[in-house]
């Protein structure tokens, strides 16, 4: 299989994308299988140590975008998506995932709605979600998009939310109907099919390598901070 090579450089000012770690996403989707894994698990470990600190620049910056996620504790090792798939959580055929989102939450990333980055060549963005809640978190996704339509509404309608998420409110997993407990004639039905959902600002790969994308981040987080509200 080819593989992917890039410069190893200093990226100064925060902990951001490394482009090292660009190249290690890519080569392991073009090698998705435990033998080429093995072989690299020091490419691995670095990709992994760039994404703590990530998590950690995250965290530092959140007072000027959320002051609950400022106040809660950093917990960086366990703020990013891991490469193994669970069988039960796979997506696609291989082992592995060639992407990965890192959390900025005043909670856990399955239970509590937050800010996260997503990092994949060619498909990267950011914004605020709750995509794989734990069973009781989707729950209460669910009664907050019945009990308060109007107040959701007030969120996807405002100016600056649109301009910045104008796909308004998306999802990984949608069911092809609304749970039998609920009405498929509800204002939230179309939310209501979503198995964890949020909203996403798309991003260009050079952008994520750029040292200020701190201030992009915090500026898309800022604006999403209000459907983590609405959420929390």
């Amino acid at each position: 299989m080819p593989q992917l090579f890039c410069r190893r450089h200093e990226i100064e000012g925060p902990t951001m994308v490394e482009p090292e770690t660009f190249t290690y996403l890519a080569n392991l989707k073009l090698n998705n299988r435990k033998a080429w894994a093995d072989e690299h698990r020091e490419e691995r470990d670095d990709a992994m140590r760039n994404f703590t600190g990530i998590a950690i620049t995250l965290h530092d910056y959140s007072d000027r975008y959320d002051t609950f996620v400022a106040e809660s504790r950093s917990k960086p090792k366990q703020s990013y998506t891991k490469f193994f798939q669970e069988p039960r959580d796979r997506v696609g055929p291989g082992l592995y995932r060639t992407s990965v989102d890192v959390f900025a939450n005043a909670g856990q990333p399955t239970e509590n709605f937050g800010y996260y980055l997503h990092i994949e060549p060619g498909n990267c963005h950011a914004g605020a979600a709750l995509f794989q809640p734990s069973k009781s978190a989707l729950a209460r996704l669910q009664v907050l998009l019945v009990s308060d339509p109007e107040g959701l509404r007030d969120v996807l309608t405002d100016p600056e939310f649109m301009t910045t998420f104008p796909d308004g409110i998306v999802t990984r997993n949608a069911l092809a109907v609304v749970p039998d407990v609920f009405s498929g004639r509800d204002p939230a039905a179309a939310y209501l099919k979503m198995s964890g959902l949020g909203c996403r600002k798309d991003l260009q790969d050079e952008d994520l390598l750029d040292d200020e994308l701190i201030d992009q981040l915090i500026e898309i987080f800022r604006t999403a901070s209000a459907l983590v509200r609405y959420f929390e």
